[in-house]
């Protein structure tokens, strides 16, 4: 008896229909003679809906109350799931993260999963049932509840394969497997039969919405096979999984395996900080204190003022708290100034075959000049390579680059 873990996106369950649908799939799984836990997401745009109304009654709304709002969305998912099963004649029942054993590190909105007793979950699957649980939330140490921040639930899940030593975790989405660049986007992309944790890790981080970056990364730690699939379809998703599993040449001869964009990007820069040892880590810390996440970051020198600029890179959706963090800062460190820009997007490209193959990154900035795409910031990785530029223009350069590439199909 196999025991798998699958999830559900809030597009799976965005009405009573499509709450059927995933019904009578799950139902199909334990049919089969498995073990099933479902994780699932609050439905449709539940989410934004909430943030919306939240926001209509505080400018600023304090992260523990968001907590607790946002919350309630998958627990309406998972009671409504449950019923669904039990009215088609299975057994079944549901938990919300707290019950299903989730402890959390006490971040409001952006919580870590730091262990799980599934003892709970455990004996609810000795009893026959189908255990559909609240995904993107936990409990803290002293009785809180933290969310884990957008796509949370893809953690949840993967989180529980390991926790119960599951067969397989499935990822059930609205498009049918992990593309070479968003195909709401670009019309030629492919659907990839496969592909490696790392790869998967830089295309989830680069903007590719498919899976949170998070739940590869403990797929990753822990070598959970994890099968991305469409909820409306039964065709073969991508697996990801292990480079060593997988059916590839001895040397890889695809260089760049896909294109990501990412339009959720602030860029901020700070004018005229004083050149002096400790400079960086004041900003910084300050921002990680904040819990803000940095990704690219610049330092350019004027020597005869002795002063530099500093730009780098984050969420747009932390901009409020960027803001004040960055505002301060410039008063504490005698800076001339700084700026916020949200105008700008992020583009992409990854894949392993990049770390044998050079001039790979010159191709892409001579794509990206031919095409008049101006570049504000670079960052490399062995696999990866980004840049920054105009938001307005992120569609087309996913375009271009995914056909100078050679990832277009039929």
């Amino acid at each position: 008896m196999s025991i798998i873990v699958q999830k559900f996106g809030g597009s799976s369950v965005a009405n009573p229909e499509r709450m059927r649908r995933v019904a009578k799939r799950v139902g199909e799984t334990a049919a089969a003679g498995n073990k099933v836990v479902v994780i699932v997401s609050a439905m449709g745009d539940t989410t934004d809906d909430l943030i919306a109304l939240a926001k209509e009654l505080s400018e600023n709304p304090p992260r523990r109350e968001m907590d607790m709002l946002l919350s309630t969305g998958e627990q309406q998912s998972i009671a409504l799931l449950t019923m669904t099963l039990i009215d088609m004649g299975y057994k079944a029942i549901s938990l919300t993260g707290a019950q299903a054993g989730y402890a959390t590190d006490g971040v409001f909105a952006k919580a870590k999963i730091t262990s799980i007793d599934c003892s709970r979950v455990e004996k609810e699957l000795d009893d026959g049932n189908v255990v559909v649980v609240a995904g993107f939330q936990g409990i803290d140490h002293i009785g809180d509840i933290n969310t884990l921040g957008r796509g949370g639930s893809d953690t949840s899940a993967v989180a529980m394969a390991v926790a119960l030593n599951a067969d397989v975790c499935e990822i059930f989405t609205d498009v049918d497997g992990v593309y070479t660049a968003d195909p709401r986007v670009v019309k030629k992309a492919q659907k990839m039969q496969e592909i490696s944790y790392d790869e998967m890790l830089e295309m989830a981080a680069m903007g590719a919405l498919v899976l949170q970056p998070r739940s590869v990364e403990v797929a990753k730690q822990y070598n959970v096979k994890v099968h991305v699939r469409s909820s409306f379809n039964y065709s073969e998703g991508t697996m990801v999984q292990e480079v060593a599993q997988m059916n590839r040449d001895l040397e890889k001869d695809q260089v760049v395996s896909g294109v990501a964009h990412d339009t959720n990007v602030l860029k901020v820069s700070i004018f005229g900080v004083p050149n002096k040892p400790g400079v960086a880590s004041t900003i910084f810390t300050a921002l990680a204190n904040e819990k803000v996440n940095v990704d690219m970051i610049i330092q350019s020198g004027r020597r005869e003022e002795d002063k530099q600029d500093i730009s780098f890179t984050t969420v747009r959706d932390d901009k409020y708290k960027v803001d004040k963090t960055v505002e301060k800062l410039v008063a504490e460190l005698g800076a001339d100034g700084y700026e916020l820009d949200d105008t700008v997007a992020k583009i992409s490209i990854i894949g392993a075959g990049m770390i044998t193959n050079p001039g790979v990154a010159a191709k892409m900035f001579k794509v990206l000049a031919e095409n008049s795409f101006n570049i504000d910031l670079i960052s490399t990785s062995e696999i990866k390579v980004s840049c920054i530029i105009g938001q307005e223009k992120i569609k087309e350069a996913a375009i271009v680059l995914h056909t100078a590439f050679d990832l277009d199909g039929e």
